[in-house]
């Protein structure tokens, strides 16, 4: 296996999706489960675009956690920092869907957010050999939420700066999964601050900012080199060095919204693998890089689940070549 040049820190798990749509959690008779948890879809459609990726987390001794192992593997994703818990249980998380494909996630069935495996990541058993040899190093705040794995993001931001592997911060507030949501906020303030790209949608960026702006936004964190809002159909704004803009998003027929901006954020560190950090500072380039990025988001709504909806190098391009600017 070739070294990975992006690896993912934090959540895999599945995603059980309401077969009903349009209906309240109670009302759901049925649900089908899709491997997900934005850290491994990010990893996974990294992988099938061309760039070598890892992931580093934490599953259960169950069936669930093997299926999952099973499916990094199956994709090509470097699954060595994959840790196991012989007691908590993988992650599984109940998700209800609206007509018009988005979806809102409605809890953990029985269990309590801080009674699965992935909130028990250690610290001490971080791969460290992946980190000397990373480009970019892919994180959330979900993990924020538990202490173990709060040390485990410590810990790999630390490896990351003695390392010079770039953090990109997709913030994927989700309420659901912390005790005390009212914590949140400070300390996704703290951890935005140590990061050189970030990802937020609009309603993020309002809650962390009180702006959309990412030229402000950039501003305002200061040692950025990159900010990225996106708005699901209405398209996404950026700031990446100078320069600033706002694309369209793409018209597909939208499916499943589940992973598309996990798939947005593989796209862009796809393109930014292939070209260069400092190519960004180029406005057309600049531009090309988001519009990839969202394409790869737009290709995975068109088919259910996150992993097994993502698009192909190949998938990508051809779209690309058929949807000229």
């Amino acid at each position: 296996m070739s070294n990975p040049r992006v690896l993912c820190l934090g959540e895999i798990l599945f995603d059980l999706l309401a077969d009903q749509i349009g209906k309240s959690i109670e009302e759901v008779e049925s649900w089908t489960p899709y491997p997900g948890g934005a850290p491994a879809n990010v990893a996974c459609a990294l992988t099938k675009l061309g760039t070598p990726s890892g992931f580093i987390g934490c599953v259960g001794q169950d069936e669930t956690g093997d299926a999952l192992v099973q499916l990094l593997q199956e994709v090509g994703v470097d699954a060595t920092g994959v840790q196991r818990h012989l007691l908590a249980p993988t992650r599984q998380v109940y998700v209800v869907r609206s007509t018009a494909g988005d979806r809102t996630f409605a809890g953990f069935g029985d269990r309590n957010t801080t009674e699965f495996a992935d909130t028990h990541i250690q610290a001490a058993q971080l791969p460290v050999h992946l980190f000397e040899t990373a480009d970019f190093l892919v994180l959330g705040t979900l993990e924020l939420a538990y202490p173990d794995s709060r040390a485990a993001i410590e810990r790999a931001i630390a490896l990351a700066e003695q390392h010079y592997v770039k953090i990109l911060l997709d913030v994927n507030w989700r309420p659901v999964f912390w005790l005390n949501p009212d914590a949140a906020l400070s300390v996704i303030q703290a951890l935005v601050k140590r990061v050189d790209f970030l990802k937020l949608s609009v309603e993020e960026a309002e809650w962390l900012f009180d702006t959309t702006d990412p030229g402000a936004i950039a501003h305002r964190v200061g040692e950025v080199e990159g900010v990225l809002v996106s708005a699901g159909e209405q398209g996404c704004a950026y700031c990446l060095g100078e320069n600033e803009d706002k694309l369209p998003s793409f018209s597909v027929p939208v499916v499943d919204t589940t992973g598309a901006g996990d798939s947005f954020v593989a796209g862009f560190l796809h393109q930014v693998s292939c070209l260069g950090i400092q190519q960004l500072t180029e406005p057309e380039t600049a531009k090309r890089v988001v519009t990839y990025a969202s394409a790869v988001g737009a290709l995975t709504t068109i088919k259910p689940g996150a992993i097994a909806a993502q698009p192909t190098a190949t998938e990508v391009q051809a779209f690309l070549d058929s949807h000229p600017n």
